[in-house]
């Protein structure tokens, strides 16, 4: 993938981003009680999965500007503590 495509993934997932976050403060505020985003009808009981997408929209933002910027993208690990 070169930069130009990275560039275009970028710009593409922080517009989503926008939106999504935009919806989500719409319904906090309370003053709607649905919004709609292209042919989606949220409501504030879709919160927290509207959470989890915003979540997950900021973690692809931060991998594509790590590749960006060629460097790895952060991953996770756990720690298992034991008790022996």
């Amino acid at each position: 993938m070169n930069q130009t495509e990275l560039k275009t993934r970028l710009i593409f997932r922080q517009k989503a981003l926008d939106k999504l976050r935009e919806a989500y403060l719409v319904l906090i505020d309370g003053g709607v009680k649905s919004y709609t985003i292209s042919d989606r009808t949220l409501t504030r009981f879709d919160l927290p999965a509207l959470q989890k997408e915003i979540e997950a929209a900021e973690a692809k933002v931060d991998e594509l500007e790590a590749l960006l910027q060629k460097s790895k993208p952060r991953r996770a690990f756990g720690v298992l503590p034991r008790d022996w």
